[in-house]
Order: C-alpha cells, then structure tokens, then sequence
C-alpha cells in the first residue's frame, strides 16, 4: 500500500536550476509545482534537464519548481491533487496516478502495445491517440500536454527466469495494468512506494521487479539487489505523459505554453536517446546482472495472452475499444512493413 507522505508547503525545488531572473516589468513570477513518478536518481534523466532548461529559458517570467516521487503527495494522488490545483503540473503515466479516465489502461506498460520507443510518438502524432487523450483529460479539467515514451518492460529478479513456470509465485513490483496481465502467468503484483523498493527486494518482500528496463536497473539502484535480467519483455516502451491543471495551463501566456510543450519535448527526445544507448550498452557491458531469456516458443503464449487482454479491455468501453482498435491497426501496418519496423 502507498504510504501517505507529508505534504510539504514550503521549501525549495529539488529541481530548480539557479535564481530566476527579476520578473519582467514587474510582473510576478508564475510558479508551478510540478511532480514527477520517479525518484530522485531517475529524475535528473527523466524530467530535471527540461525543467532546468525552461527555467533558465524563461528568465523570471516563469519557474517550474520539480518534485520527485511522493515528496508533495503519493503516487496515486497525484491525479487527484493536480486535479484539484493543489499542485499544478506532473509527469507520470495515466495507470499510477491513478486517472478516472477511459485512457487510464494504456497509460505505463499496456502488454505489447509497442515494440519499439519511436512506436509511442508515432500512435499519438500519426495515428490518433494525441486526440483522445487531450479530450479524455478536458472532461476532467486537466490538460494533457504531451505524451512520450520509456523504457521497456522487462523483470529484474534475485533468482534466475528461464521458463514461464519461473514466474509462478514471484512477489513482483510493477504497474497495475501490467501486474493485471502478469497475473495471468502466477505473478503477484506488489504496490509500494517507489523509493522503498530497493530494500524491500533486500528483505524478501519483493522476489524482483518489473518495471522497467535494464537502464533504470543501474540508475536507481536495482540492479545491486538483483542478480538477475530477462530479456524478453512485454512492452517495448513505458507510455508517460505531462500533464497540468487546466486553469493553471490557461492562465499561461501564449509564449510560456510554447514553451511549455517545446521543454517538454526536448525531455521525451532525452530519453528517446538515453534508454536506447543505455539498454544495449548495460546488456552488453554491465556486470551487476545475468542475462537469462525464455525460449520465443514460450514466450509466444504471452504474445498470445495480450491479444486477448486486449480484447478483454475493448469490451470495457467504446472508448477503449477505439483505441485497442488503433494498437491492432498500428501493429498489423508494422508487421506487414516489415524490417527495420518489426523483425520475424
């Protein structure tokens, strides 16, 4: 269970990056509070480099303060608290902010969804998502700003998973709707604050991770309490958002909204580039991990699995089913495009 922590009122931003400039003619400096989903050592790749730069781009007519996890509220708050314009910004995935919304399911690891990062900004620009999540999130008075992707989903684990039947039983901490198809194969899905994983895997509370990529694994510290890597994994990009309360984005100036959305690009091409260096170089020269891999064989019953999660979630809703329509549309024109877009 998410540990409720103290909401702070005051105090200086973890990510601010120097003084802001004096605010121009006199005009008060426009603050926002922004949360992350990620710690303290994930955030300064994930989210603080954009952060920096609009502060220092914004020279004191603007100052994104930056919060790391569960510092202002817990995780699964965050919705609630943007919602409510107790803080005005966050970046997380829909799924662990816990959002009321029709998108929710798609947000963080939806199971095989996409292959690749690139597919992730492709979905929402080229084919659609851009529009149904912006108009999911107006009927809730929050503004989607921009979507972007992760890392992929694989399991860091103390003890080695070589077959399907290694999975059955392991205390696995991971996001809800990836820990509701996991579940299908004997995982357990645990839920604990973010920064108390590392130890929770120390004590045998957690048998591993599923999380995130191999990069993660190294940033934070994963990767010295687990022993082992699998390589298979069940999406090929985590799918996050930024978002902010809707009367707070509107209140912005037309420039500082450009700026907004243009910083914030600049932190999804980051990770486009830092997770993809990253999980070949650390499978290739890290030291900390085992590799182990579950035969394609097998692992095609999870890939058979998800499409029929996926059209257990389709029946849900109409929206749902629009967009699991979307998946099924992207994937197949991937598939018959063949190499480089998908392979065999």
């Amino acid at each position: 269970m998410t540990t409720r922590r103290k909401f702070l009122t005051t105090g200086a931003a973890v990510g601010a990056a120097g003084l802001a400039a004096p605010a121009v003619h006199g005009q008060s400096v426009i603050k926002w509070r922004l949360q992350t989903y990620a710690g303290a050592a994930l955030g300064e790749h994930v989210i603080k480099p954009a952060i920096d730069s609009f502060n220092k781009i914004a020279e004191g007519q603007m100052e994104i303060e930056l919060y790391f996890a569960d510092q202002l509220v817990p995780t699964g708050e965050l919705f609630q608290a943007m919602q409510r314009g107790t803080i005005d910004a966050v970046q997380s995935d829909d799924d662990s902010m816990a959002s009321p919304t029709e998108v929710t399911v798609f947000g963080g690891y939806f199971p095989f969804g996409s292959r690749y990062s690139l597919d992730v900004p492709a979905l929402f620009h080229n084919w659609g998502l851009n529009e149904i999540w912006a108009s999911e999130y107006e009927k809730v008075g929050v503004k989607h700003i921009s979507a972007g992707s992760w890392d992929p989903c694989n399991f860091a684990t103390k003890d080695p998973i070589n077959s399907l039947a290694d999975l059955q039983g392991k205390r696995v901490f991971t996001f809800p709707t990836a820990g509701r198809f996991l579940s299908k194969f004997g995982v357990v899905p645990v839920t604990l604050p973010w920064e108390d994983i590392e130890v929770a895997v120390q004590t045998g509370e957690l048998d591993g991770v599923a999380w995130s990529g191999i990069t993660e694994d190294y940033t934070v510290g994963w990767a010295d309490v687990t022993n082992y890597f699998l390589t298979n994994n069940i999406s090929g990009a985590w799918v996050g958002h930024f978002f902010s309360n809707m009367d707070r984005w509107n209140e912005l100036p037309a420039n500082l909204q450009e700026l907004v959305r243009v910083c914030f690009d600049s932190s999804h091409y980051y990770r486009q580039h830092w997770y993809w260096a990253g999980e070949a170089r650390l499978r290739v020269e890290g030291t900390k991990m085992q590799l182990t891999s579950i035969p394609d064989e097998e692992w095609a019953q999870v890939e058979a699995a998800a499409r029929d999660f996926w059209e257990e979630i389709a029946a849900e809703s109409e929206t749902k089913a629009k967009i699991v329509g979307i998946f099924k549309a992207y994937n197949e024109a991937m598939d018959k495009a063949g190499r480089p877009y998908r392979y065999g």
